[in-house]
């Protein structure tokens, strides 16, 4: 069994905050390893979604918005459409977070690919819309996949905070 930290702003929003653009910047080196890049996961959705699941906050839409756009200065989207997907994964979250509650990991796994897919999907819409081509649906596949296996960063962050606040349990 953890122990649950204190909810103080910078421990449990700021510092991962700053982890995930950290990773998203050093998997955005254009670094080949036999002709293969490195994969381009969404770094941010694992911290969205556990700050969804640990406890609602006024902080967090603010900081969510401000990962999107650092997302879509930093790989030259259209700028909005990162800090949209990711907002609807946290309110897609927040709209069943009474139904993850005391779920088990394998669960809420399950969710957070949910999550992801749905933010993904909401992405692949907007690049079509954008580019008025169709995305490659191999490369958004590989994405997914890369950002699902993100999941254990997400459960160790409920993990370190979900019980430090019980009002919202």
């Amino acid at each position: 069994m953890s122990q649950a930290r204190s909810l103080e702003p910078w421990r449990w929003l700021g510092v991962p905050m700053l982890q995930v653009l950290a990773a998203t910047i050093l998997f955005g080196i254009p670094l080949r390893i036999w002709g293969l890049r490195l994969p381009e996961p969404i770094f941010p959705l694992a911290v969205v979604f556990a700050w969804a699941v640990i406890r609602p906050s006024i902080l967090a839409p603010l900081l969510v918005l401000a990962m999107g756009l650092f997302l879509d200065l930093f790989w030259g989207g259209p700028l909005g459409m990162w800090a949209l997907c990711l907002l609807i994964g946290y309110g897609v979250v927040l709209a069943g977070r009474n139904m993850m509650a005391g779920q088990s990991r394998t669960i809420l796994w399950a969710w957070y690919g949910v999550v992801v897919a749905t933010a993904m999907l909401a992405g692949y819409l907007f690049a079509m819309l954008d580019a008025k081509s169709q995305p490659s649906l191999l490369a958004v596949g590989w994405q997914y996949l890369a950002t699902v296996i993100l999941y254990p960063f997400a459960h160790r962050l409920i993990d370190m905070f979900e019980d430090a606040d019980v009002r919202f349990r």
